[in-house]
């Protein structure tokens, strides 16, 4: 019978410093894509935290850490690094979308109603009591019309970049907005 030669595992001492959890870096192009995503999380963040609240997102910052994970994969095939914000926000957009959906789709299939969602802390925050009433009002608009104004009126996009980040047609865009500003303003007359 042999014996086989195993080598000791030594823990760290005090003195050592312990390995990282994240290995570093390889070449150029990595490093290149760590300090692009760090501008993007830096300048971006809170807006597309934003985004998906006032997009009516149960869970804002998991959809926004799901956007930044995604643009992180597919750093490397992104024509334009410039475009990178537009991609956030469409892929923003998008979880958001999927996120309600399959949250209808869950509460069709549950025997006991859903107790009501409770705003995380980061959420309450961004939102002010004047607001409230203009939020409830959004809240209550069909997710296509609410996402075409918060697109268009909090973000300030063009009707392209709207189409664009929605994955519609301009004429589309424009009957969305037009839609929604209708239904926005009669909600917000009748509470007055």
């Amino acid at each position: 019978m042999r014996r086989r030669h195993t080598t000791p595992v030594r823990e760290p001492s005090a003195q050592e410093p312990a390995e990282p959890l994240v290995p570093a870096p390889a070449g150029p192009a990595d490093l290149e894509r760590e300090a692009g995503l760090a501008r993007l999380f830096e300048l971006h963040y809170s807006s597309m935290l934003r985004l998906a609240v006032l997009l009516g997102a149960d869970d804002p910052e998991n959809v926004v850490a799901e956007a930044y994970y995604q643009i992180y994969r597919k750093w490397r095939r992104l024509r334009d690094v410039e475009a990178a914000e537009a991609y956030l926000r469409s892929t923003v957009c998008n979880l958001t979308r999927m996120r309600i959906r399959h949250l209808q789709v869950a509460r069709k299939h549950v025997e006991t109603p859903p107790e009501e969602t409770v705003a995380s802390a980061e959420s309450a925050a961004l939102l002010r009591d004047d607001q409230r009433v203009l939020i409830d009002a959004l809240q209550q608009l069909p997710p296509r019309q609410r996402e075409a104004l918060v697109l268009r009126h909090w973000l300030g996009l063009k009707e392209s970049e709207i189409a664009a980040a929605m994955g519609i047609s301009c004429g589309s865009v424009k009957t969305h907005t037009a839609r929604g500003t209708t239904a926005l303003t009669q909600a917000m007359e009748a509470r007055r």
